[in-house]
């Protein structure tokens, strides 16, 4: 077999997929970029909407005989596979050392009403965060303790920007995720659907160890997390049940949103799954 002919860097798809860098666009098309071999892997096996939900890929030559089978497995599940060279792959993926694969992907966020409805067990709401690293990181924790949903409230980033989606290695696919809800409402819901509401603060007047004591942290329970500059405005913290904070132990003068938030998820998780057991924990 030859060397297959790449795209030009002029076609109109190449055009198509990087204008996928700015929110207006994605909004307009329902499309997002995922990045590398775990989102991609994850993207072919997901499904939206009875659709799956990777609907292009761009793979270097060196990235198709490095992954065939999962080249195949899009090109199966009806994805365009087009061949680029790597300042096409650059050019698309907005990164500085893209690893040779970027897939075009459907919009998976699921309607707030649907995630209520399901009485999830544990949830993580953003509130106020901006940060696409954050936020990605979070999606990630959240996937990993077993939470049930993850929501963006409408003053958060978008659960598709790019460092995002790659921040959470392939967790945005894992799991429900709601965007663009008023936080009055994700409370008001999730209350509604038997969840008891706590705020992550780090002022907050209850302490996570003594929540765990006192036996607390087995039913359900939504986290609502803020910004990790200026933290909860006052008004969201008053909506909430409970603020709790994560007790420092050391010297440090605080954690980092995303530490803080796999601290207060896994404390849920554990109460919750008692009598129970747990996955094993790999890190990367």
């Amino acid at each position: 077999m030859g060397t297959p002919e790449l795209i030009s860097p002029r076609s109109p798809r190449v055009a198509a997929a990087r204008r996928l860098a700015r929110r207006n666009f994605r909004s307009k098309e329902r499309r997002f970029i995922a990045e590398g071999p775990q989102a991609v892997r994850e993207a072919v096996a997901h499904r939206t909407g009875g659709e799956p939900a990777l609907t292009e890929l761009f793979t270097t030559p060196e990235a198709a005989e490095r992954y065939p089978d999962l080249v195949a497995a899009a090109r199966a599940g009806g994805a365009r596979v087009h061949t680029a060279s790597a300042e096409v792959l650059a050019d698309v993926s907005q990164t500085v050392t893209p690893q040779g694969l970027v897939g075009v992907c459907r919009f998976l966020d699921s309607p707030f009403e649907e995630i209520a409805a399901a009485r999830p067990r544990l949830v993580a709401v953003l509130a106020n965060v901006r940060d696409p690293g954050n936020a990605g990181t979070v999606l990630r924790c959240a996937d990993a303790a077993g939470a049930d949903a993850v929501v963006l409230t409408d003053a958060s980033v978008d659960l598709y920007n790019p460092k995002a989606v790659r921040a959470s290695v392939g967790s945005v696919f894992h799991l429900p995720v709601a965007v663009g809800v008023p936080v009055e409402r994700v409370v008001s819901g999730l209350r509604e659907a038997g969840l008891r509401i706590l705020a992550a603060d780090g002022a907050g007047e209850r302490d996570l160890d003594g929540e765990l004591d006192a036996g607390t942290m087995g039913g359900p329970t939504a986290w609502i997390f803020g910004n990790e500059a200026w933290g909860l405005p006052e008004e969201t913290r008053a909506l909430a049940d409970a603020a709790v904070r994560v007790p420092i132990h050391g010297k440090a003068e605080s954690l980092n949103l995303a530490t803080a938030a796999a601290v207060c998820l896994y404390a849920s998780a554990r109460a919750q799954r008692a009598s129970g057991g747990c996955r094993s924990v790999t890190f990367s």
